[in-house]
Order: structure tokens, then C-alpha cells, then sequence
């Protein structure tokens, strides 16, 4: 289907695609948990795993794991998601520190790291203490993927943005076997 899309350059129908992919796999899920159950922890890992694929489709990129002929990218695609995405802009300056102690602890150690803490109260981040609010994280990240969507829609088929998609695209259809 996708690649009849890209045929056609049908680039609503394709922007329509990712942004319905992104969200059935990791934006619905977590806002369909019921409040009692939900837990911080699991909105932000789920929340890292979506920005850092989102980003790389923003930026091109095949894979942001390190490999014997590529860098590793992750901490990378927090930089620049941080930097470019105003929704995110009081974290700018932690991008690192977020990385390493939000995205890595969790997904690698499944704790927060070096005296960061998840809640799921107040602000987005509350930079004297350390702590992200995951609930307005992942509601702010639903907001990048539907940016993400209009941009899409709205940039010429034939521009960076465009380019960067399909040459991701073609990775991840490399990934399925097909």
C-alpha cells in the first residue's frame, strides 16, 4: 500500500499512514490504560521509543543504533528532537542528561538515573528537581507526530523533509524482508 502511495507521490496518504502507524503502536495504547493503572515508567519508555523513531524519520536515518559502519545516533535524536521541537524547549539544555538518565535508565536499567524522577503531576519538567511529568510528555509527543503529519502534507514532494522520509522508509521496508 505504502509503496503505491509513493508512486502516486500521494503525500496525504502517506503522511496519513506514519502518523496512523505511530499512533495505533504508541500513542493510543498508553492514553487507553486507565488512570489507575498507568504508570509512569511505561509512558516514558514508550515515549523515548517514539520520539527517537520519529526522528529518524525526520532525519533520514536507516538506524540510530550504533553498527561497524554507522555511529550510534540516539543520543543525537534527542538533541535535535529537543532543539527543533518547541514543545520541548525548556529540556534543550538537558538533552544529554534526559538521554542518558531518562531514555537509557529506563530502557536499559528500568530505573531513572543520576537523581531523575518520572511523575505523572505538574509541569513537563521541573528542572530544579529533575523530574519529568510523563503524562504531559506523551501528550506533548502526540502533538509532534500530528506537527509531523502537517508537515508533511504541506512540504513539496521533492524537498529535504520528503527525502529524509522515503530514504527511512526504504530502511524499514528493508527491515520487514519485503
Amino acid at each position: 500500500m505504502y509503496l503505491e502511495m509513493e508512486r502516486q507521490q500521494d503525500r496525504e496518504g502517506i503522511a496519513d499512514f506514519i502518523h496512523h502507524r505511530f499512533r495505533e503502536r504508541y500513542i493510543i495504547p498508553v492514553f487507553s490504560i486507565p488512570l489507575e493503572e498507568k504508570s509512569g515508567f511505561l509512558i516514558m519508555g514508550v515515549s523515548c521509543l517514539l520520539l527517537e523513531a520519529l526522528e529518524s524519520f525526520y532525519q533520514g536515518w536507516e538506524s540510530t543504533e550504533k553498527t561497524t559502519t554507522l555511529p550510534g545516533r540516539s543520543k543525537d535524536a534527542f538533541r535535535l528532537f529537543f532543539r527543533r521541537q518547541w514543545r520541548f524547549k525548556m529540556l534543550r539544555d538537558h538533552a544529554d542528561q534526559f538521554y542518558k538518565n531518562v531514555r537509557c535508565g529506563i530502557l536499559h536499567q528500568a530505573e531513572t538515573t543520576g537523581g531523575w524522577r518520572i511523575h505523572r503531576s505538574g509541569p513537563l519538567f521541573d528542572e530544579d528537581n529533575l523530574i519529568v511529568n510523563a503524562t504531559v510528555f506523551h501528550r506533548k509527543l502526540s502533538g509532534a507526530l500530528d506537527d509531523y503529519r502537517r508537515e508533511l502534507i504541506r512540504d513539496p514532494w521533492d524537498s529535504v523533509r520528503w527525502e529524509n522520509f522515503r530514504e527511512k522508509m526504504e530502511a524499514t521496508i528493508t527491515n520487514c524482508g519485503s
